[in-house]
């Protein structure tokens, strides 16, 4: 059964033809005038091709659109309202799946969910993934990306004329024109490259020149930033387990059965914004719910959401056992850089390894926290405090990490090292009655006890009278006539006499020695 994966270089025999391998094949060098050509493709553009970059174009677009459809529609009618708003609601749910901030009425909605935000990436790397190959050129690359970006930034173009007709009926103000297309590009962007580094890190590391500690960084900081998403996602779930009876009073303003699903996908959209806030909270920066604000050492109270996903937030004075907590980015930090001491073969660089995992987390995880916060209405704004964030983190994961980084190089063998167990291979390569009864008695027994008492070189005579390294001279004085051309000493009546000698080599004995020609 054939594979269902897209790709860009894979042609059909209509398309194709049978001599397209050996076209490839037969490439002329990099530098020559026909790779300029083939790195401009642009202007090739196959059925085949075509048709993958319509998928990566339509299909993410296609699924987002499917979904908010379907969303609005049942809000719309579970609530009784007029479906006259269908439009507007479709594009206002467009804008908030992409991150652009919105002004219904005069209530400002910044802060956005990310769950829908995420799942949108994925699909479209996915696809922009799919659609690479090992051997695609600069031009494939730009084609998938520009294919990637081409059919969201159309569709934003339209919900914003939409918006922009529907401000009459529904009270939903066009947002920023410049921002739309930043936030929407930006997501999009962010996908394409992400999909297409997957298939192709050591030909992007090889394009970026990253030497061997900054690759090794950058993907300690992966490492890292999962670690603590994991470890915030369990500690929310377990604030959820111990506020499990405050679960239930944010549903009494469902209404009904279509409103508490509503409220339930409502808390499940917004729960990686919930999870960034715990990092914050775990690392010892604390977040901000507006006047509210929730951190290891002290909660300030304040008025909060209404949403399941705001139970699992503890309004309560702070608990004795809250520090605790800062163990976690510190066993993080350790962790990553026995990670980097472990996998590190250069260990003058190790270090700076190490920083660059710090820098790399910190800047992606302020990234994550600036798009998990935003103004909320009345609530004002709620997230993190980002310059507290960022300096928290880097501290954590550097400080720790070379902490854990020392930890390995005393402790801990590198991945790779030979383990030599100096005994074993003694016994195995040097047996005792082997090396004396085998090696010593084959090659040694011409040698008397006086040869083996007397230096290794003769001070009497220079040469040296082993056996082994006799040689016999068979040579012969042969007369020869001085050609015309040879000159002569004045006086000189004698011709020169010329040896014409043979070196024959004798037999060598048999033993480890080998013959020297």
């Amino acid at each position: 059964m054939s594979s269902p994966r897209s790709s860009l270089v894979r042609r059909t025999a209509e398309s194709r033809g049978a001599a397209e391998p050996a076209a490839r094949s037969d490439r002329a060098p990099r530098g020559s005038h026909t790779d300029g050509l083939d790195e401009a493709g642009f202007l090739s553009l196959t059925p085949e091709r075509a048709r993958v970059l319509l998928l990566v174009a339509a299909r993410p677009t296609t699924y987002a659109l499917v979904a908010i459809t379907i969303l609005a529609l049942a809000t719309l009618l579970s609530s009784g309202s007029s479906l006259a708003g269908t439009s507007g609601a479709i594009a206002a749910g467009w804008f908030a799946i992409h991150q652009v901030p919105l002004l219904i009425g005069k209530t400002s909605l910044g802060l956005l969910p990310l769950l829908p935000t995420g799942l949108l990436i994925w699909v479209s790397g996915r696809d922009c993934a799919r659609a690479v190959e090992p051997d695609s050129s600069r031009a494939d690359l730009g084609w998938i990306v520009g294919a990637a970006l081409a059919g969201p930034l159309l569709v934003t173009a339209v919900c914003l004329a939409v918006a922009e007709d529907a401000s009459g009926v529904v009270a939903l103000q066009p947002p920023n024109t410049l921002a739309a297309f930043g936030w929407v590009g930006t997501v999009y962007s962010v996908a394409a490259v992400g999909g297409i580094a997957s298939r192709n890190r050591r030909r992007l590391c090889t394009l970026l020149r990253l030497p061997d500690w900054a690759i090794a960084g950058v993907f300690g900081a992966g490492r890292s930033v999962l670690r603590l998403l994991a470890c915030a996602t369990v500690v929310v779930i377990v604030s959820f387990l111990m506020h499990w009876s405050r679960i239930g009073d944010t549903y009494q303003t469902a209404g009904n059965a279509a409103g508490v699903i509503g409220l339930s996908v409502l808390a499940l959209a917004y729960l990686p914004n919930v999870v960034l806030a715990a990092v914050g909270v775990i690392v010892g920066s604390g977040a901000h719910l507006g006047d509210a604000s929730i951190g290891v050492f002290s909660v300030v109270g304040g008025p909060i959401p209404a949403v399941p996903v705001m139970a699992a937030v503890p309004t309560g004075p702070a608990d004795g056992w809250w520090p605790v907590l800062l163990l976690i980015p510190a066993a993080i930090g350790v962790l990553g850089g026995v990670d980097i001491g472990r996998t590190s073969h250069d260990r003058a660089a190790a270090p700076w390894a190490t920083l660059t995992s710090a820098g790399v987390a910190t800047v992606a995880l302020v990234l994550l926290g600036a798009a998990a916060g935003g103004d909320l209405g009345t609530f004002g704004h709620m997230g993190l405090d980002l310059p507290i964030f960022a300096a928290v983190i880097f501290g954590w994961l550097a400080v720790a990490g070379y902490v854990g980084l020392m930890f390995a190089r005393w402790l801990v063998v590198p991945i790779g090292a030979p383990v030599i167990d100096r005994h074993d291979d003694y016994d195995d390569d040097y047996d005792d009655d082997h090396y004396e009864d085998d090696h010593y008695d084959d090659h040694y027994d011409d040698y008397d006890d006086d040869r083996h008492e007397r230096d290794h070189y003769d001070d009497d005579d220079d040469d040296y009278d082993d056996p082994d390294f006799e040689v016999e001279l068979d040579g012969e004085l042969v007369e020869e006539q001085i050609s015309i051309a040879t000159t002569r000493a004045p006086g000189s009546n004698t011709v020169p006499d010329i040896v014409d000698a043979e070196v024959v080599e004798a037999d060598l004995l048999e033993s480890d020695q080998v013959d020297g020609r």
